[in-house]
């Protein structure tokens, strides 16, 4: 069982007092920052904000630093360290590799996308038909917003080259079953693409064992600073051409992050590492464990304390008038996001939470193919709320409360 208290002692926003009495539910938008990141930047900043690599002490530190984040990463997600890259955000990560994959193609070439991705892994791609390239569009059950594998071989043919989807989707949050869909894809010769940002902040994958090509999430949704991380496969990397100056065609870590990293958030994304040794540490205190295995270990703490939150929030909403739960009921087969369908007046409902002193939001949330996919309304969108493992049953009690308040004065 996960220590509560000793997670949310690791993240200062919780004892800050402008904060007390808040419970926040917009974590797929961004989650809360560990102590042990802002302490990196802080650090950072104070000694070594340098031009790091540079033959001079504090220069040296800056770059073991960078370096040491690199490292620590890619042991969590069990990739090489050469194959992880740190871009300003996933939008742009994604907008980079479409680049980078275009040069490789034949005019008739073909890709697949779905309607359930977030805009940032699937716009990029959809642009590249003003190119030649042919989109096809793996389409959602338009009653569940859920993709069944079963539709995505009849769009496979020799020409098709890559197929673009998410982990899970930030209104639906069905957890999609990634190593099967890349090994589909995998034998048919096709590179995949899948964006983990709306999964990555409820524990890190093994990339390794998910099998896909291209692994994308944003470090500041998982309690980190606000830089986006891309996975990318050396089989893969290294056929695509350089994005960079053309002096950086040799440098794995550079030639996908042509705009050049931010030092200080590159080093300080190592206390995202750090945190996760320091809850292993806590609730494993007898576990001599790999990062591979302290990954797993953590990733199913994680889950369980958000399967036990998460299921009684879902029974709850389904006998809540006026409510629509989008996505499934299940919480073992979702993530804790959840996006409710309240009519038209999505943002007033919002606004109501917020007088309950429950943060969250409405709206689309880029997923505006989605949204309308499920025959709602882009412009008032779903009701939003979305939670990680230091979210407390408290919270959801009081995010209950104030939902339950408001749907009685709606109906």
């Amino acid at each position: 069982m996960i220590d509560t208290d000793f997670i949310r002692s690791q993240f200062p926003a919780f004892s800050d007092p402008s904060l007390q009495g808040w419970a926040f539910f917009e974590n797929a938008g961004g989650s809360y920052t560990c102590s042990q990141v802002i302490d990196r930047l802080t650090q950072y900043y104070l000694k070594t904000k340098v031009q790091p690599y540079a033959p001079y002490p504090a220069a040296q530190s800056a770059g073991d630093q960078m370096d040491e984040t690199y490292v620590r990463l890619a042991e969590y997600l069990n990739v090489q360290t050469q194959e992880v890259h740190i871009g300003p955000s996933t939008s742009q990560n994604t907008y980079v590799l479409a680049q980078a994959f275009r040069q490789l193609w034949q005019e008739g070439d073909e890709i697949i996308v779905t309607n359930q991705d977030h805009e940032a892994n699937s716009g990029v791609w959809r642009k590249l038909t003003d190119t030649g390239i042919v989109v096809k569009q793996w389409q959602v059950n338009p009653i569940t917003g859920e993709l069944n594998p079963d539709d995505l071989t009849a769009l496979f043919t020799d020409r098709t080259r890559l197929l673009s989807f998410p982990h899970c989707s930030n209104i639906v949050a069905h957890i999609n079953p990634v190593a099967d869909i890349c090994k589909l894809a995998g034998d048919a010769g096709v590179v995949t693409v899948v964006d983990g940002v709306s999964y990555a902040g409820h524990g890190f994958s093994d990339v390794q064992a998910l099998g896909c090509d291209v692994y994308l999430f944003s470090l500041y949704k998982t309690f980190g600073p606000h830089q986006g991380l891309m996975v990318v496969r050396d089989s893969v990397r290294e056929q695509l051409p350089n994005q960079s100056h053309y002096f950086n065609n040799d440098e794995p870590r550079k030639r996908l992050v042509p705009a050049g990293p931010d030092h200080a958030q590159v080093a300080a994304a190592a206390g995202i590492a750090d945190y996760f040794d320091t809850v292993h540490q806590h609730h494993f205190p007898k576990v001599e464990a790999t990062s591979v295995a302290r990954r797993e270990n953590i990733h199913q703490l994680m889950r369980q304390h958000e399967i036990e939150l998460l299921q009684p929030l879902l029974d709850f909403l389904q006998n809540l008038n006026n409510v629509r739960v989008i996505g499934p009921t299940d919480a073992t087969v979702r993530a804790p996001t959840v996006a409710l369908d309240v009519g038209p007046d999505s943002q007033a409902w919002a606004r109501e939470m917020a007088n309950g002193k429950v943060m969250c939001s409405s709206g689309h949330f880029y997923s505006k193919r989605l949204i309308e996919s499920l025959g709602l309304s882009a412009e008032s969108g779903v009701l939003r709320f979305s939670f990680v493992h230091y979210t407390t049953e408290d919270e959801v009690q009081q995010l209950m409360d104030v939902l339950g308040t408001i749907a009685k004065r709606a109906a």
